[in-house]
């Protein structure tokens, strides 16, 4: 499946437009990943773990829009946004969504 974050396809026609399709996850922050935190705030530099626990997530929600994408019988997802909201003290949202696709053969 064609997922972009651009409206259109290069050589390509939308013959129908589905609908939007999103995906979201809700992701806590780890104990363990606090206090390496917390110790790496200290010095400076990027806190791998969280990075890791973001994209993990980011890659989560992809794939439930990707679903439903397919379940649309999409051929492609144009137009894709991700935003990001905090839910509560340490739990943030990741949510992906575009615009579900079928493309002229």
């Amino acid at each position: 499946m064609i997922v972009t974050t651009s409206e259109t396809i290069p050589d390509q026609s939308v013959a129908e437009i589905l609908g939007v399709v999103s995906g979201n996850v809700v992701q806590s922050k780890h104990i363990g990943r606090d206090l390496m935190a917390g110790l790496k705030s200290i010095v400076g530099g990027e806190l791998k773990g969280y990075t890791e626990l973001l994209a993990d997530a980011r890659n989560q929600a992809i794939a439930r829009m990707l679903t439903e994408a397919e379940r649309k019988n999409a051929d492609a997802i144009v137009n894709v946004r991700f935003s990001t909201s905090q839910v509560m003290e340490g739990a943030a949202e990741i949510m992906v969504y575009g615009t579900a696709v079928k493309l002229k053969s």
